[in-house]
């Protein structure tokens, strides 16, 4: 239960954030569905390929039922979420840490390997993301100085070593992802960033 909870949280957010690029794109609403959908189950596809087992939406039509849900959602109301205020980074924010607990969660489950699964919670909670943001055009994650990725993987240590440590999963999951969630916010909010690599060498 506390997996497929993540799992819809997770994509209903991230197809949300792919919608809200399309309707700053002004695109029709195929493409609409298209992004939703994309970002909303790319970081899970790459985490079940990875794992070998079934990719989670052959299984449940519900996911890309959520997609094409979001997408709709923003076709129609797309310039009051617009006057939100940052919509997108803060739907992104949520997505990633759900995805970032999610991930990591059922990679343990699979392997039982702690570094894995932390992989496993860091992929799946930032793929989605940077593949909408390849697909449209749009500087990823990747390549901006601010903390993301990092919150995602510190939220995905943090489940797996509270889980290590027989801590309850849903007890675990809150406090994983509030805690990947403080650390974006924080990114959004007050431009927190790690230390970018100074290069010696002349240019």
């Amino acid at each position: 239960m506390l997996l497929q909870f993540l799992d819809y949280i997770g994509v209903a957010v991230f197809a949300l954030t792919g919608a809200i690029v399309a309707s700053r794109k002004g695109l029709d609403g195929l493409a609409f569905l298209f992004f939703a959908t994309m970002t909303g189950i790319g970081g899970g596809t790459l985490r079940d390929l990875l794992l070998g087992v079934p990719v989670f939406w052959t299984l449940d039509d519900g996911y890309l039922m959520v997609c094409a849900g979001m997408s709709a959602l923003m076709w129609f109301a797309g310039p009051l979420v617009e006057r939100l205020g940052k919509p997108l980074r803060w739907a992104d924010a949520i997505g990633m840490a759900a995805y970032c607990v999610m991930g990591a969660a059922k990679a343990f489950a699979v392997t039982q390997s702690a570094l894995v699964a932390i992989l496993m919670g860091t992929m799946t909670a930032t793929f989605g993301g940077v593949l909408r943001d390849i697909v449209a055009g749009e500087k990823n994650s990747f390549l901006k100085p601010e903390i993301y990725v990092s919150a995602a993987l510190a939220g995905s240590a943090l489940y797996v070593g509270l889980r290590m440590a027989e801590m309850d999963s849903w007890v675990a999951a809150g406090l994983a992802a509030s805690f990947a969630l403080i650390l974006r916010g924080g990114a959004i909010v007050a431009d927190w960033s790690l230390p970018g690599y100074k290069s010696t060498v002349d240019k």
